[in-house]
């Protein structure tokens, strides 16, 4: 039976044998990375892996506090290791990932994939998302109706909703 398992579980790892370009690509991103010891910084780290679009973009949300690596605000310069937990929150979204690999150039998506682990919690469905009071396109300018019902719909006061004075009203 263990001998089974085995065999099993060395047939999955054929089964999931890359394809000879991404081996190639990761080739390259090894050797492009940092030697053994040497540390990668974190808004380095996070473009070259593809959760930011640009590196002053993830030297920014590091400044502004949106980065955390093992629970501690990081500055842009933090070095980052092998098994660090990343927390990035970016375009409302909260991003969990592990370290898995360091590199510092940015690299094509199915090699940056294998250099963390994703445990961020799913994305919110597209419906939840949608905001409020989109109209059709062509459908002309909204009535006073129409608005007023769209900021109903997003919340915003009114009036009449005794937050403002309305003409005729005495004031307090």
């Amino acid at each position: 039976m263990a001998s089974q398992g085995a065999a099993n579980s060395s047939g999955d790892g054929a089964a999931k044998a890359l394809d000879p370009k991404v081996a190639e690509a990761i080739a390259a991103a090894d050797a492009a990375g940092p030697q053994s010891g040497e540390t990668v910084r974190v808004d380095s780290w996070i473009w070259s892996v593809r959760l930011v679009k640009t590196r002053s973009m993830g030297a920014t949300a590091c400044r502004g506090g949106h980065v955390r690596v093992n629970g501690d605000r990081v500055k842009p310069a933090h070095a980052v290791r092998v098994g660090d937990e990343v927390r990035l929150r970016h375009d409302g979204r909260e991003r969990v990932v592990v370290v898995t690999r360091l590199i510092r150039k940015r690299v094509g998506a199915p090699v940056a994939v294998q250099c963390f682990i994703d445990n961020s919690p799913p994305p919110p469905p597209r419906e939840a998302v949608a905001p409020a009071g989109m109209r059709d396109r062509g459908a002309g300018r909204p009535t006073k109706r129409d608005r007023r019902e769209m900021e109903r719909l997003r919340g915003l006061p009114g009036p009449g909703d005794g937050l403002g004075t309305d003409i005729g009203e005495p004031t307090p």
